[in-house]
């Protein structure tokens, strides 16, 4: 490639890089993009689906039918063998079916029981459930820590793909008029040309597409971070040098963490009963007959008082004392709290709202609820998947240009249209990329060293790069 008038070796080169990089951001996150918007794009209507895959079980009975909750829980675990109680969550609606969740170890059973005959209607294991399911295609691609560790570097590619896309993107000055690079004109910056051809059509659907969806969507994958496991795990450890540590997280820290939880939840909710039994006291366990289950009675009217957003969900003690606990799960993170109820006498002795959290933690949990459309209703489900929809476009557009501009033999960078000016702010956000997301520093510090000792000193790869003026 020959220098354009105006533009030095050394310009040329950078501006080379800048698009060889765009070019590996882009080939190895487009599959993941197609990937993770599909995943995403259902995710995002998990009110919805759940709502419709729970409607049979819905407005089952009158209010006055129901039996007390102790009774129901009692159900639920006799129809899972050797099983204890590990949440009863309250219904949205008096009369529909009590949906009760009990466990073995790690293993979860999400039990359906009529609320007037106690009869087991439906037994699912909680990983089981559709949007579980869709929550580690899209977190961990269902293949654990490896599969994290994948969307983290994806995501972490995906930004420096639309930092470097922006780059080359901006509209320049062309030394030999003092004119925009296009001509001064708002068309193909901000939106396509429709005439001039289809490559012209591309180049403009895929540029004009990145400019308009390049901040929600550094927004959507920031805000998805906090749940790959190497940065959360990142994120924790920096928090605990700092002395900002949260008592517990209200995130998922991934499928291994969230199975070591419920295995330490179901050991101490037994510990818990084989105290009771040892102190010769009144058994309260939710494998005891119902009748010896006064405990939970009490703390469902306590917590229906509370008036949290639901869905709110009641465990069980795991210590003598005796404490329940109580929290809204509500998908607006924001609107979540937390209290801590007396099973013995059915006194409230502690809450804890939203606002009584870490900053860090606001920040992560608005950033949560924004990701997964749920902050504000609808139009932020609706605004996500137009998101969405915009990578979608932006990579499958992608792969049509440079299909159809590549030269014989080479990468096919375009050469510089108009002066590249300053990019120190590029330079600037890609080494703080690589500051705030590790991973993604060292596979960048990878791909830079395999092209100076290695990709550089084989000519044909060399040539194909355009690592070679």
């Amino acid at each position: 490639m020959s220098n354009a008038p105006g533009h030095s070796a050394r310009q040329e080169r950078w501006y080379r890089t800048i698009w060889r990089w765009h070019f590996y951001a882009g080939l190895f996150t487009v599959p993941f993009i197609l990937w993770l918007s599909l995943t995403g794009g259902l995710y995002l209507f998990r009110p919805q689906i759940e709502a419709l895959l729970d409607q049979p079980y819905t407005e089952l009975v009158r209010e006055t039918e129901a039996l007390p909750p102790a009774r129901l829980a009692a159900a639920a675990v006799s129809a899972v063998p050797g099983s204890v109680l590990h949440r009863y969550i309250l219904p949205q609606q008096s009369g529909d079916a009590r949906q009760i969740v009990v466990g073995t170890g790690a293993s979860e059973t999400r039990v359906y029981i009529h609320p007037k005959t106690a009869a087991v209607l439906k037994t699912i294991g909680e990983e089981d459930r559709l949007m579980r399911i869709v929550f580690r295609l899209h977190g961990e691609l269902m293949a654990g820590r490896w599969g994290s560790m994948l969307v983290e570097l994806a995501a972490s590619w995906a930004i420096l793909m639309i930092l470097t896309g922006l780059f080359l993107w901006w509209p320049r000055t062309e030394r030999k008029n003092g004119k925009n690079g296009r001509g001064g004109r708002l068309a193909g910056v901000f939106y396509p040309r429709l005439g001039g051809g289809r490559r012209r059509v591309w180049r403009d659907l895929h540029a004009v597409t990145g400019l308009w969806v390049s901040l929600f969507a550094l927004i959507l994958i920031f805000s998805g971070l906090p749940w790959a496991k190497n940065w959360g795990d990142y994120l924790r450890e920096v928090r605990a040098l700092t002395g900002t540590a949260a008592a517990q997280q209200d995130w998922s820290a991934g499928s291994a963490a969230d199975a070591h939880a419920r295995a330490a939840l179901d050991e101490n909710v037994r510990l818990h009963m084989a105290g009771h039994e040892g102190h010769g006291g009144v058994q309260e366990s939710a494998n005891a007959p119902a009748a010896s289950l006064p405990a939970l009675n009490r703390v469902v009217l306590s917590a229906k008082a509370l008036s949290m957003p639901g869905p709110v969900e009641l465990s069980p003690p795991t210590s003598f004392a005796g404490i329940w606990t109580v929290r809204g799960i509500s998908a607006n993170r924001p609107q979540r709290a937390t209290a801590e109820i007396d099973g013995r006498t059915g006194a409230v002795i502690g809450r804890e709202g939203f606002e009584d959290r870490h900053w860090i933690d606001r920040v992560v949990g608005y950033g949560i609820a924004a990701h997964e459309g749920a902050l504000f209703g609808i139009a932020n489900q609706l605004l996500a998947l137009a998101v969405l929809l915009g990578l979608v476009t932006l990579s499958l557009s992608s792969l049509v240009l440079w299909w159809r501009r590549r030269p014989a033999g080479r990468l096919g960078a375009p050469p510089p249209q108009g002066a590249l000016g300053r990019s120190w702010p590029l330079a600037a956000a890609i080494v703080l990329l690589a500051l705030i997301v590790p991973l993604f520093g060292i596979s960048l510090a990878l791909v830079i060293l395999a092209e100076k000792v290695w990709l550089a000193r084989v000519p044909r790869f060399a040539a194909y790069l355009g690592l070679r003026g």
